[in-house]
């Protein structure tokens, strides 16, 4: 692939454009280069440190392409740091509701995996890079 060849890493994952459902609507609907983290029981922070350390050093040259990819396609948003999170689903971090300490009671929905900072050299990284922040964060009330 010519990203993989321009930057010189590999990509944890590829999706090609509309290679899914020939019979439906164009499904992916963009072709994608994706590095991803995805390490349970981290919090938005933590994942997007693990994603700019392994990236950081690549960060001139992701804003290059970045940069031509923009310009071939007429705008931004060719790139995008995204995260995406469940709380209360079955297959995610179930919420840690401890007992009282010190005569304080964490009461439910104050999820310990709530909250996130974005530190310099993330937002270095984003500088670097021209890419958009996208982060999802879902709720299941199962």
């Amino acid at each position: 692939m010519e990203i993989t060849a321009r930057l010189g890493i590999e990509p944890d994952e590829v999706t090609t454009r509309g290679s899914r459902h020939p019979a439906d609507p164009v499904f992916p609907a963009a072709h994608c280069w994706k590095v991803v983290c995805r390490t349970p029981s981290m919090t938005v922070d933590e994942q997007i440190a693990c994603i700019v350390d392994r990236l950081f050093g690549y960060a001139p040259l992701i804003g290059a392409l970045v940069a031509e990819l923009d310009r071939a396609d007429g705008g931004p948003g060719s790139a995008v740091l995204q995260v995406v999170r469940a709380f209360g689903h079955p297959a995610g971090e179930p919420e840690d509701l401890p007992g009282p300490i010190d005569g304080l009671e964490k009461l439910p929905g104050q999820h310990q995996l709530l909250g996130w900072h974005l530190d310099r050299p993330t937002l270095e990284f984003l500088r670097l890079t021209g890419a958009e922040l996208d982060i999802d964060e879902y709720a299941y009330d199962w």
